[in-house]
């Protein structure tokens, strides 16, 4: 996948390679270019002057000017060679010049020399050579960088494979950790000493400082869980000695059940942190269960089977979370409650003011019920619920009604016990 993606590091290291090759190869070879052409300039330069000196020494001897040379006014001189010729003259050179490149295939270094009686000798050389010459240079530096590129862009992206694999290393082990698998570790790179160990030890240090300190919770959990239980037991027993007239007697003994029910959420949850929850699957009715569970829950909800399915799944965790759905939103939302059956799929609804945004974007947390509209409690329910679908292997999704928010839509859970790939992956 990284070889095909553009946006790959290893492209992007390979694009910078070769646009740094790019500019030193521009660099190099404006200075080349520039140097050559002033160098063929040169030579045509003087090339023209002995011309112009074996010119005039012809002239002061034979009183001909050879054959090659024109002899010319000034009116008759090119306007660039006439105005060079005169800043010659007025800084006692005599000797003047002018590169002709306007054409588009003629090249010619013109000079000139006053010869006394108006008369001006004039020859002209042909520069095509030196520029054809120049023409071939830039030809061979432009197929030399190609070259180069064809060479040095696969290089490159080869050299970054150890960076990548180290990279792909480090964000394999973080999704790892992600998924619950604290003791997962990047590792060194051996005697590799780069920013990418530095980041790799720091990940490390950091998921051993989670790890503890989830073990740590989970750990203090599971022993307030236990150690409570031994006095609730014994407020239980003396909650039954008390009058049964007496209305104290039923708040106490209401206020016992809601902490046993409390503690035993309590062990629930620090088993399911510490993945000691098992699941026992069965083919189960689906429809019939759910619409049992719901039952025997004592409250008023409709129940709809749609197309209930046959689910190989574990009973008793499929009617544990059902159970704290269904006691959720009767307890923090508003009737009518609706739980529908559809294959697979279960679905509570009821008609409150919705779930905080909070928890839609965080998910469930214990000991949070997320806003006072919807409720007292002690944030357990959805964290057990959650717990349980991911023993299970199923997929838990809160969300609100369309017409819902704060305007009586509802809050809307949904279970799905045969879950495919999660929203904008492809299977």
């Amino acid at each position: 996948m990284g070889l095909l993606n553009p946006r790959a590091l290893r492209w992007k290291i390979a694009a910078l390679t070769a646009a740094a090759c790019c500019a030193v190869a521009a660099v190099v070879g404006f200075l080349v270019h520039d140097a050559t052409r002033e160098r063929g300039l040169q030579v045509g330069h003087d090339r023209t002057l002995t011309r112009l000196i074996a010119a005039e020494r012809e002239l002061s001897r034979t009183g001909e000017a050879p054959p090659d040379v024109d002899v010319r006014t000034r009116e008759e001189l090119p306007e660039p060679l006439a105005r060079d010729l005169a800043d010659q003259s007025a800084t006692g050179g005599g000797y003047g010049t002018w590169y002709d490149a306007q054409g588009p295939n003629w090249y010619w270094m013109w000079g000139a020399v006053a010869v006394g009686d108006g008369r001006i000798l004039v020859v002209r050389d042909d520069m095509s050579t030196e520029v054809r010459s120049l023409q071939l240079l830039d030809r061979a530096i432009v197929k030399a960088v190609l070259a180069a590129l064809v060479f040095v862009v696969p290089l490159a992206a080869l050299a970054t494979e150890p960076i990548n694999r180290r990279l792909r290393r480090g964000a394999c082990t973080a999704r790892r950790i992600a998924d619950g698998e604290l003791d997962a570790r990047i590792g060194s790179a051996g005697w590799v000493r780069d920013e990418i160990t530095e980041m790799s030890a720091a990940v490390d240090d950091m998921a051993t400082a989670l790890q503890r300190k989830l073990e740590n919770e989970q750990r203090f959990t599971a022993d307030v869980a236990h150690e409570l239980r031994t006095p609730l037991m014994g407020l239980s027993t003396a909650a039954g000695l008390l009058p049964e007239s007496d209305e104290a007697t039923h708040l106490v003994r209401d206020r016992v059940r809601a902490l046993n029910a409390l503690v035993e959420d309590l062990l629930e949850i620090s088993r399911l942190d510490a993945g000691a929850e098992r699941a026992r699957p069965d083919a189960v009715p689906l429809g019939e269960l759910v619409a049992d569970v719901v039952r025997r829950t004592g409250t008023e909800t409709r129940v709809t089977v749609e197309d209930a399915a046959v689910v190989e799944t574990d009973p008793r965790r499929v009617e544990r979370i059902v159970v704290n759905l269904v006691t959720n939103a009767h307890r923090h939302g508003a009737v009518p409650v609706e739980v529908t059956v559809d294959g697979a799929r279960i679905v509570v609804r009821d008609h409150g003011p919705g779930f905080p945004a909070a928890l839609l974007e965080e998910g469930p947390q214990r000991f949070r019920t997320g806003a006072s509209e919807r409720g007292r409690g002690h944030g357990l329910g959805l964290t057990v619920a959650q717990g349980q679908a991911g023993v299970l292997g199923a997929r838990l999704t809160f969300a609100n009604a369309p017409d819902g928010g704060g305007d009586g839509g509802g809050a809307v859970v949904t279970l799905d016990l045969a879950p495919g790939p999660p929203p904008g992956t492809t299977a």
